[in-house]
């Protein structure tokens, strides 16, 4: 469940998992907890972080605390990723795939964590190999940093790209999903604002 890190910024975080390990000492069993987090703002910036402590809360707010340091930039195309990538840590091996408008995050908790996070919508994910969740995260990071978004390949080829492949998908996949909240209110704004120009215009003529 996803909670509120700074309402200011729009950060939010995710606690992937919590660990407890346990030292046998001379008077008992000693706890102590580690926390995996995933920090983003919705909006192409995601980080992980990962803290211990004796207790849960103090551990999820040290991995807090890594995650926001080291948030990164990620390129995104509409709701989903320009490309197909496959990232790799250890034996984890992760493929993400773009999908069409409406399809929806298809992963599993660790993957989906981080692409919830980063703002992702729409993808198809697969993976291969140890499905340990702090891999995972890892290896998803890895891929995610391998994304290069359309201007960027223009520049450093210096040629210019038409529509991608993914780009239509994405103009086909439109015509099939319902507009958002925000874009119908958007869209209502725009038409008030065209009928009182066309009123004000015919006003004028007569």
């Amino acid at each position: 469940m996803a909670e509120f890190l700074e309402e200011s910024s729009g950060l939010e975080s995710t606690t992937v998992g919590v660990y407890r390990t346990a030292a046998t000492v001379k008077g008992g069993r000693r706890f102590s907890f580690s926390s995996l987090v995933v920090v983003g703002d919705r909006h192409g910036r995601v980080g992980m972080g990962y803290g211990k402590a004796n207790q849960v809360p103090p551990a999820i707010e040290k991995a807090q605390k890594v995650a926001k340091r080291a948030m990164r930039k990620f390129p995104l195309t509409g709701r989903t990723i320009p490309h197909e990538v496959e990232g790799r840590f250890g034996a984890c091996r992760v493929r993400i795939i773009p999908a069409s408008p409406g399809t929806g995050v298809i992963a599993g908790a660790a993957v989906r964590a981080v692409l919830e996070m980063l703002g992702i919508q729409d993808c198809l994910t697969k993976s291969f190999g140890s499905n340990n969740p702090k891999n995972l995260v890892k290896a998803v990071i890895d891929g995610l940093g391998q994304l290069r978004s359309k201007e960027l390949v223009e520049s450093l080829r210096g040629v210019e790209i038409g529509e991608t492949r993914v780009e239509e998908m994405i103009h086909r996949g439109e015509a099939f999903v319902a507009p958002s909240p925000e874009e119908a209110a958007a869209e209502a704004t725009d038409e008030t604002s065209t009928d009182s120009t066309a009123e004000t215009a015919e006003t004028e003529n007569n």
